[in-house]
This record gives C-alpha cells, sequence and structure tokens, in this order.
C-alpha cells in the first residue's frame, strides 16, 4: 500500500486548493481516510475523514464548513477541497487509513502515511 498527496501550494488568505490522495497496491473504496496536517512545532492533527461503507464524512471544528473530503473510487482518490484558507491552515497535510467504529471513521490516528503536501496560506 503506498499513498501519494498532490495539490498543495502556494495560496492567499481565503482562497481555495484541492488535494488529492491516490492509492497504489490497493483499492481505497474498501478503507476509510483520513486527512491530517502537521504545522511546523506542533503535533500532526486530524483534519477529516471519509468512511468507506457508508455515507460519513467527519472534521475538525477548525475546519467544519471550509474543508470538504469526498472520494472517487473509480479513480482510487480521495480528495480534500479546501476554502477560505487562513494562515492558521498552513501545514504539511497527509492522508492516511483511519480506524472506524461502527463503519464511522475516527481521526484518532492514522497509518500508512504519505510523504506529504506542503500548503502554504499566505498573502
Amino acid at each position: 500500500l503506498q499513498l501519494v498527496e498532490s495539490g498543495g501550494g502556494l495560496v492567499q488568505p481565503g482562497g481555495s486548493l484541492r488535494l488529492s490522495c491516490v492509492a497504489s497496491g490497493v483499492t481505497l473504496d474498501t478503507y476509510a481516510i483520513g486527512w491530517f496536517r502537521q504545522a511546523p512545532g506542533k503535533e500532526r492533527e486530524g483534519v477529516s475523514c471519509i468512511s468507506s461503507s457508508i455515507n460519513y464524512t467527519n472534521y475538525a471544528v477548525s475546519v467544519k464548513g471550509r474543508l470538504t473530503t469526498s472520494r472517487d473510487n473509480a479513480k482510487n482518490t480521495v480528495y480534500l477541497q479546501m476554502n477560505s484558507l487562513k494562515s492558521e491552515d498552513t501545514a504539511v497535510y497527509y492522508c492516511g487509513l483511519v480506524p472506524t467504529i461502527r463503519s464511522m471513521c475516527s481521526m484518532r490516528r492514522g497509518e500508512s502515511w504519505g510523504q506529504g503536501t506542503q500548503v502554504t496560506v499566505s498573502s
């Protein structure tokens, strides 16, 4: 299993980006996937997750209403649409496999991280 994140970059406050998480070696449709981020000097934190078997997503309070995660199983890809970006969203973003509780994804922990993609929000 290998996950590869892409789509990061430099964007002004209020701008948008769409991150992609592509899997190789496995079909993602059987896995719950989470997006996490790590800013300099801070611990990695969960941002969002999406379940595999039910239509369920979950978001950190700090990003709710601004970030949306979705999946395209035909493309073996999970997305993170980021709108109304703020400077505090600056971080390296990772996707990973996450556990589920009664099919609902959890951001408590992740595994099988990709290499990450840098998102910088600055004017």
